[in-house]
């Protein structure tokens, strides 16, 4: 490990080719997507989008949350 990465960390530019798995056991990273590259200088795994071909956050594909709509008086007659 260098100097400048004991300061300033991994940039993580040397990523391995993309995996995918299909078993139930899957990694942080592999469940965004399915499929995840690694980090070959510090191991730390990153979602991948095989579609878009580049790394994505777990914000982007993460599930859409809808709200529900029910009127403040009926959840206050509960109370």
């Amino acid at each position: 490990m260098s100097l400048v990465n004991l300061l300033f960390g991994c940039w993580h530019k040397n990523v391995s080719f993309p995996f995918t798995t299909r078993n139930h056991r899957r990694s942080a990273a592999a469940q965004v997507t399915g499929t995840y590259v690694v980090c070959l200088d510090c191991g730390k795994e990153f979602p991948y989008d095989w579609k878009e071909m580049k790394l994505v956050s777990a914000r982007e594909h993460s599930p859409k949350v809808t709200a529900i709509r029910e009127p403040a008086q009926s959840l206050a007659k509960t109370a």
